[in-house]
């Protein structure tokens, strides 16, 4: 069923959040933000379909065409309907309705269409026939009260037809048509010169009135139908569709709200709504819901009684298909495969172009190109949104009709998602350049290879990777240090800016290939502790060479100074406990990342195991570039 009127999925197109509507609905433009979720149906706040074509979803059109194709010959030929009424042949759109209606006259939006058509020919009181026979058959569809009210406006009721357009709004409160109109009606009835005039003779001047809260109910549409079941005859009256002057002033729609029967005893404006009354309740009952679907939806029963459902909350009939029950010969595992992986779909994703795939296919294949797979239409606004949503209708068919099959699927996924996290075995690695254990190490990520090796370090968890520079014999160096990803910026054109840090220095044991990027099996460094008198030796040293360092950077030249405080930040403080991180002293690392040394000796500190040794090292580079500066 689609997700916006509940009938057929006629022509289906999922919308960017990932919910499946019929292209009808899409194509009228009913609503601007999506039912279920509440985001915006069109790219950029639901600017127009022109900007947006809307593309059918090629695997859940083939799906409907294979197990219900009676539904979906129906829901072509309401298409060739819309496209008569659309270039306003509407005698020619009447004929094909009344022949398809003779072929099955429990088609409600046959109905519809013909009160269209009715409406292009001006017969307005035929149309409302269909109208009423429609609500008596669905009164909890919000756009035949539209439909109706449109009728009305154009015969010049605009009063009965501000209440039809609130009703529907009381069902649907998106319901964006609905909308518009009572916008207009409203800012065409309180425009300054119009206000004038109609509080001169409105009944609201009266004392009775004026001390009396205004609620909208469906009572006070007694002067057109009540908003319930209209009997035909009641429509052949002579002061059924007679224009009034005054608009929402005329007598009999003064008279209707300034019955007591419709003021509430509540105090102050209310915002409510009611349910149209069921001729077969008939007692006057009002059945009052509340006013947003963001928070409830109405189910309508086989039984024609109401059932509220909160959000996010599914019924049976969300779940399963309401247009028969699928054969199982007809349920055929290659019809959910993916054409890149060509496995049964994992998290499947649609495109705007209606092509459908594995999330982790889609977004490997737009690492190299943004364009669609299949039809090469391009994606650069898709990708640049990053916006890729389960395309929910499709997951719930998968899970309802081959839930062993999907079983499986989602085993081989943590399978290989468990040995994607693994820090020690077929670690990803990033040739780069230098890294080192709390220095910052910002990274501009543009080949598909690290754009994957990327965002798998994100969707496993472990936002690690290892860094070395790279090796002429072996690929890349044998030391390294671990990167922690601690943002990640993704550019329109899918580059990214990764904002990462140093952690654990490693040794690599063994090299290997993974997807484009290499990997390696490694294990962690950390420095040899020691105590007693060889501990004094070594804080005397460290805190001889911190005094060095720290003159060194003085010295600097103002522009090397500010260079280097923009890229790395401040030099850490001295520790009191030199040996308490594995790695050593922070600020050793800092100074190694600044100092402008071969990268080779670089690497020869970064792999030491010793304190001491690595701060003779550093002692050595400081003390040589100490004599360039007096120079």
């Amino acid at each position: 069923r689609c997700c916006g009127c509940g009938r057929f999925l006629g022509e289906p197109v999922t919308v960017p959040c990932g919910h499946t509507y019929c292209r009808r609905c899409l194509r009228r433009e009913l609503r601007a933000r999506c039912r279920r979720c509440r985001d915006w149906l069109l790219p950029a706040g639901g600017t127009s379909t022109a900007a947006a074509p809307l593309r059918t979803s090629v695997v859940l059109n083939r799906l409907a065409e294979k197990w219900v194709p009676g539904e979906c010959e129906r829901a072509r030929a309401g298409t060739r309907l819309e496209e008569l009424l659309t270039q306003g042949r509407f005698r020619e759109a009447l004929g094909a309705v009344n022949q398809a209606l003779r072929a099955d006259s429990s088609d409600l939006m046959l109905r519809i269409y013909r009160a269209e058509s009715y409406v292009g020919l001006q017969e307005y009181r035929t149309a409302i026939e269909d109208l009423n026979f429609v609500i008596s058959k669905m009164p909890n569809w919000p756009e035949v009260y539209f439909q109706k009210g449109k009728v009305l406006q154009d015969s010049g009721f605009g009063g009965d037809a501000l209440q039809l357009f609130l009703q529907c709004l009381a069902l649907d409160e998106d319901f964006l048509p609905a909308k518009l109109e009572v916008e207009k009606i409203l800012c065409d009835v309180l425009s300054p010169e119009k206000l004038g005039e109609s509080l001169k003779e409105s009944a609201w001047n009266s004392p009775h009135i004026r001390n009396k809260p205004f609620v909208l109910g469906s009572e006070v549409t007694a002067s057109y139908c009540n908003l319930q079941l209209c009997p035909p005859q009641s429509l052949g009256g002579s002061d059924v569709l007679e224009p009034a002057s005054g608009g929402l002033n005329r007598a009999q729609s003064a008279h209707a709200l300034n019955s007591t029967k419709d003021l509430a005893k509540e105090d102050g404006l209310k915002r409510v709504s009611s349910e149209p009354l069921l001729s077969g309740q008939g007692k006057g009952a009002l059945l009052k819901r509340k006013l947003s679907f963001s928070e409830q939806d109405t189910v309508v029963c086989e039984d024609g009684r109401n059932k509220h459902k909160k959000q996010g909350e599914s019924t049976k009939r969300d779940m399963t298909l309401a247009f028969g029950t699928i054969p199982g010969d007809l349920i055929d595992v290659s019809d959910f495969e993916c054409s890149l992986c060509m496995r049964l779909f994992f998290e499947p994703v649609t495109t705007p172009c209606g092509h459908t795939f594995c999330k982790g296919c889609l977004e490997r294949c737009l690492d190299h190109a943004p364009q669609c797979p299949l039809c090469k239409e391009s994606l650069k606004e898709y990708l640049a949104s990053r916006k890729y949503s389960i395309t929910e209708l499709l997951e719930e068919l998968i899970m309802k009709y081959l839930s062993d099959e999907l079983f499986e699927r989602k085993r081989i996924h943590a399978e290989e998602t468990a040995e994607h996290s693994n820090l020690t075995k077929n670690v990803p690695m990033f040739v780069c350049t230098m890294a080192y254990p709390t220095v910052p190490c910002p990274l501009h990520v543009f080949e598909p290879r690290y754009r994957l090796m990327i965002r798998r370090s994100m969707e496993t968890g472990t936002k690690q990777f290892g860094m070395c520079i790279s090796d002429s014999q072996n690929g890349f160096a044998d030391y390294g240090c671990m990167l922690q990803i601690r943002n990640v910026h993704f550019l329109p054109d899918g580059r990214s800016v990764v904002d990462t840090i140093g952690g654990k220095r490693f040794r690599v044991l063994r090299r290997g290939m993974k997807d484009g990027y290499c990997t390696a099996d490694i294990e962690y460094l950390e420095d040899v502790k020691v105590a007693d008198e060889e501990l004094k030796k070594l804080r005397e040293l460290h805190n001889f060479v911190y005094n060095q360092a720290c003159s060194w950077f003085q010295n600097l030249r103002n522009k090397f100074r500010t260079q280097i405080l923009q890229h790395f930040g401040p030099m850490p403080d001295r520790e009191e406990n030199i040996q308490a991180m594995p790695n050593g002293p922070a600020w050793c690392w800092w100074l190694l990342a600044v100092l402008p040394v071969d990268p080779r000796y670089q690497l020869s500190v970064l792999s030491m195991m010793s304190l001491k040794d690595r701060l003779i090292k550093i002692q050595h580079i400081l003390t040589y570039f100490s004599r360039d500066q007096s120079k």
